[in-house]
């Protein structure tokens, strides 16, 4: 199926295996199909993997297989809203655990180099409130995290347990 609007993910050579990783480890994702290239290119040979459908959390992708001329940035990200702790620290855990790396403010970055914001719900909600004290405490208590951790967050906005 031919969507609309679809991210495109450059990889070195590792798009089908973050694709089944993406696919096994977040909710409503998954590989949709596997594209070998027709010919040679730059930076591998016909039949190899050249392009990975997929989707995470229901947004459409597609991974290219591009070789080393790109690399991945902080400039972009993939945000995953979370419901709870469990849930934040499944995916969060997965991703650093698998040859990925925490960075600041619930940011991490998983082994393939793709960045990823694992953001509890209650955290987007507190720091875009239009209360400005609870949007400010909200946004000072997440400056000092790398994993979100909800207790805190809730703590600092005030909220009930």
């Amino acid at each position: 199926m031919v969507h609309k609007n679809t991210v495109c993910i450059w990889y070195d050579n590792g798009a089908l295996d973050a694709a089944t990783f993406y696919a096994e480890t977040f909710p409503d994702s998954e590989v949709v199909a596997v594209h070998h290239a027709p010919g040679d290119f730059p930076s591998g040979s016909q039949g190899d993997v050249l392009t990975v459908e997929f989707s995470v959390c229901g947004l459409p992708c597609v991974g290219l297989n591009g070789g080393p001329a790109f690399r991945q940035t902080e400039a972009f990200s993939l945000q995953v809203s979370t419901e709870d702790q469990a849930e934040t620290d499944r995916l969060w855990n997965a991703i650093v655990g698998n040859g990925g790396q925490e960075s600041a403010c619930g940011w991490c970055k998983d082994r393939w180099g793709v960045s990823w914001q694992i953001t509890p719900r209650i955290l987007l909600e507190a720091v875009t409130s239009t209360d400005k004290a609870l949007a400010k405490r909200a946004f000072d208590a997440m400056m000092t995290m790398h994993k979100i951790d909800i207790a805190t967050i809730e703590a600092a906005i005030g909220h009930p347990r």
